[in-house]
C-alpha cells in the first residue's frame, strides 16, 4: 500500500498557501499605493522639465536645477 496524505493535510496546506498569497497580495497593493505620490512627482517633474528647457531652450540638465529650485549658477571660487 502506498502512503497517501489525508484530506485535512492536504486542505490544510491548500489554505495556509492560500492565505500567504493573499498575504503578499495585500502587503503589493499596499506598496503601490504607497508610492502613488512619487509617481505624481515624478510626471511633474517631467512636465516642469519639458516646459522650462522649450521656454529658455536651456539643456535639459538646467531644467532640471530649475525645477528643483536650484535655478542660481553659482560661481567657483578661485584661490
Amino acid at each position: 500500500m502506498t502512503n497517501t496524505p489525508t484530506n485535512k493535510h492536504v486542505d490544510l496546506i491548500r489554505v495556509l498557501n492560500g492565505v500567504a498569497l493573499l498575504l503578499c497580495a495585500l502587503c503589493l497593493a499596499f506598496i503601490a499605493v504607497s508610492l502613488r505620490p512619487v509617481a505624481q512627482w515624478a510626471t511633474n517633474q517631467n512636465i516642469c522639465v519639458e516646459q522650462e528647457t522649450v521656454k529658455s531652450k536651456a539643456p535639459i540638465s538646467w531644467g532640471v536645477r530649475k525645477c528643483n529650485g536650484r535655478s542660481k549658477v553659482y560661481k567657483v571660487m578661485e584661490k
